[in-house]
């Protein structure tokens, strides 16, 4: 919880060691920039310190409260990520990231899934993840996600991003305009995670050069349809 001390807001994050709080940094810096409102922080190697104040007010203010509140959310989806990540290899710097979304109804039981592949094609990670009654557009955005996500934490500094929608492909391009309003939250999320990278890449492929991650969908939905 953050404390109000001498008219700032004060919360002191701590990490496994030194390099996840410097992904934190980052994430926190990219974020602030989006603010244009820039924290007092002191890193000394597993912690990370932050005094929240607005010079113009000589106080908190809702400026201070909003960017508290996104930084709390960057620290747990980033704990939510240590589980059932691979540890970051030196085969793991460049990888592909295939990712598809699946909607048996559309909108309906919906599920998405990615595999993560170094550049000799040996996958390193895959996940499926089911999101319940939604549409297939924001299936495929939520693979999306959950790869890049994903290779955040594997240390992945370049992705290739792989997809069979020419949808989610081209509004990440920014070719097409997300028109529909129930994407706009995602797709901005995603677009704040591509700083974290040096390079990501987005190529369309078709549908039978995506199987691994169509397989994973299946896979998902299947299994929750078995448990029902």
């Amino acid at each position: 919880m953050w404390q109000k001390q001498n008219n700032q807001l004060y919360k002191e994050f701590k990490f496994k060691d030194f390099n996840e709080a410097f992904e934190f940094m980052k994430s926190v810096a990219h974020v602030a920039e989006a603010h244009n409102h820039h924290p007092r922080w002191l890193n000394e190697w597993n912690k990370v310190q932050f005094w929240l104040y607005t010079h113009s007010a000589g106080g908190v203010t809702e400026k201070d409260e909003a960017l508290a509140e996104d930084i709390d959310e960057i620290y747990e989806k980033k704990m939510q990520l240590r589980e059932n990540i691979p540890q970051a290899t030196d085969d793991s710097r460049e990888v592909k990231l295939y990712g598809d979304g699946g909607s048996r109804g559309n909108p309906g039981p919906s599920a998405g899934g990615f595999v993560i592949l170094n550049m000799q094609d040996q996958i390193l990670h895959e996940s499926g993840k089911y999101l319940g009654i939604t549409t297939n557009n924001q299936a495929e955005y939520h693979s999306l996600k959950g790869g890049l996500e994903a290779a955040v934490k594997m240390g992945c500094q370049i992705v290739h991003v792989h997809m069979d929608s020419l949808l989610v492909i081209n509004q990440m391009k920014g070719i097409y305009k997300v028109k529909n309003r129930d994407l706009w939250p995602i797709h901005e999320a995603i677009k704040k995670l591509v700083p974290e990278f040096e390079l990501v890449t987005f190529t369309h492929v078709p549908r039978e050069f995506n199987k691994l991650a169509d397989g994973m969908v299946n896979k998902t939905l299947d299994s929750v349809k078995e448990q029902g």
